[in-house]
């Protein structure tokens, strides 16, 4: 049997695996949403234009919310036989009201009819992952204004550098989120335009009002070349791209979050509520959060090369192939999802256990930067020999095996004659860090004010 939707070049049905390679109701049901809300703004449109009688519009757009209701009630029987959601919805439309469902069809194709669906999917979840992340700016920032002064380590190579504060550390994420989130803005605009009434590729003869469609679904116009409008998923691509940024930037902190709740390290603490055991060893208490956002890093990585690889070679206009799209998308922001809302609960579930990171700052010698800063603002000494004099100093400690702090003033005087008592004004860890005022440094002021700045952004 012919499908009955657009059955009428065909004498017969599709093979049976040739309907299963072909179905897409499966995943892409889930446009149900922005489909109804479109084929509406569509009706709307017609009646307007004179194109359909108003009668028949309004009985499609009764029909319409009537199929919503049923898709939300979770009564609504999906067809595979019927392919994708737009002839689910219109089958059943028909099944609804009438003759009047075959006119919803005028001068719209199902290219530009999953277009405007894939965009506005798109255009939602953006607004739900931008929520999600000024939600875990907001842990951030509050775990950092309670930690401002917090003393611990900080490094490079992950090897001891210099003493930093946890409130600072964490400050550093709410300035990546922020670009995460300009990222997605940039996205979201580029992506405003409306591809509804592109038809298959070239338009159409009916005077349509594209603008109309393009205000009622919330678009800032209509998309300006037919053949562009439905071939393009460049909106799905820099999102993909922006979402894999973003899941870097989670990925990274994970790992700090495993190597902080080691044994090894125990820099923080997880409840419960974001470990998990062992079936063998009954001491484990495994961070399974921190461990699968970053896992789930590679796939969402693996979403974006997926999708540009289906892109790379498709001439103009709309190919099959870019059905291909939407599984990937939808994994992609289903997975980032979950990751932002693990890693925010995280944030707010981390207790730093503050002597222990103190006691980390101050080993590895990471105040002998210090050290060479005083040297040359109170002896005038040039940089590159406060840094040879303070390193002749740090092989002495490093031989006695303690830390700078605990050398006395004439060791460090048989290295350099000049040095006087108030080097240790500088060489504790604390003081280190008080020290370092310049914008955006780890001052604890410099925090607490940062913290503050971005809560009180936050807000509003």
């Amino acid at each position: 049997m012919a499908n009955e939707m657009w059955g009428g070049r065909f004498a017969e049905g599709p093979a049976a695996i040739m309907q299963e390679i072909n179905a897409s109701i499966s995943f892409d049901k889930r446009l149900a949403d922005q489909d109804i809300r479109g084929s509406i703004a569509q009706a709307e449109m017609l009646s307007a234009q004179g194109i359909i009688d108003a009668q028949s519009a309004e009985a499609i757009i009764q029909g319409l919310k009537n199929v919503k209701a049923e898709i939300d009630a979770g009564s609504f029987t999906f067809k595979a036989s019927l392919e994708d959601i737009h002839m689910n919805v219109e089958a059943r439309l028909a099944e609804i009201v009438g003759k009047p469902a075959g006119r919803l069809h005028t001068a719209r194709s199902r290219n530009d009819q999953v277009a405007t669906d894939f965009r506005l999917y798109v255009r939602d979840s953006i607004d739900m992952i931008d929520a999600a992340l000024k939600d875990l700016q907001q842990a951030l920032a509050e775990k950092a204004l309670t930690h401002a002064g917090t003393v611990m380590p900080g490094f490079t190579h992950l090897q001891s550098a210099q003493p930093v504060t946890f409130g600072h550390h964490l400050m550093a994420y709410v300035e990546m989120l922020s670009r995460d989130r300009g990222r997605f803005a940039d996205a979201r605009r580029r992506l405003n335009e409306c591809p509804l009434g592109a038809a298959a590729l070239a338009g159409t003869s009916f005077p349509i009002d594209r603008d109309r469609t393009a205000k009622a679904l919330g678009f800032d116009r209509p998309t300006a070349n037919s053949l562009d409008s439905v071939s393009d998923r460049d909106f799905a691509l820099e999102t993909l791209a922006a979402v894999s940024i973003l899941a870097m930037h989670l990925s990274r902190f994970a790992e700090e979050i495993v190597i902080w709740t080691s044994a090894q390290f125990a820099f923080v603490k997880l409840s419960d509520k974001f470990t998990t055991g062992s079936s063998i060893m009954p001491q484990k208490r495994n961070p399974d959060a921190a461990e699968l956002v970053r896992a789930k890093t590679g796939r969402i990585f693996g979403s974006l090369i997926g999708l540009l690889t289906v892109m790379k070679g498709l001439t103009l206009a709309y190919a099959k192939d870019m059905q291909e799209d939407k599984e990937q998308t939808f994994d992609a922001l289903d997975s980032i999802a979950l990751c932002i809302a693990s890693t925010a609960g995280m944030v707010r579930d981390m207790e730093p256990d503050a002597k222990r990171l103190k006691k980390a700052a101050s080993s590895g010698y990471a105040t002998a930067t210090d050290l060479a800063d005083w040297l040359v603002r109170v002896l005038n000494m040039p940089f590159r020999e406060a840094h040879h004099v303070t390193g002749r100093i740090v092989g002495i400690a490093s031989a006695k095996g303690v830390d700078l702090e605990k050398l006395s003033l004439g060791e460090m005087q048989a290295v350099e004659p000049r040095i006087t008592g108030a080097i240790f004004d500088v060489l504790g860890v604390t003081n280190s860090v008080k020290s370092r005022t310049s914008y955006g440094g780890t001052a604890p002021a410099n925090v607490r004010m940062q913290a503050k700045k971005w809560l009180a952004k936050l807000a509003k």
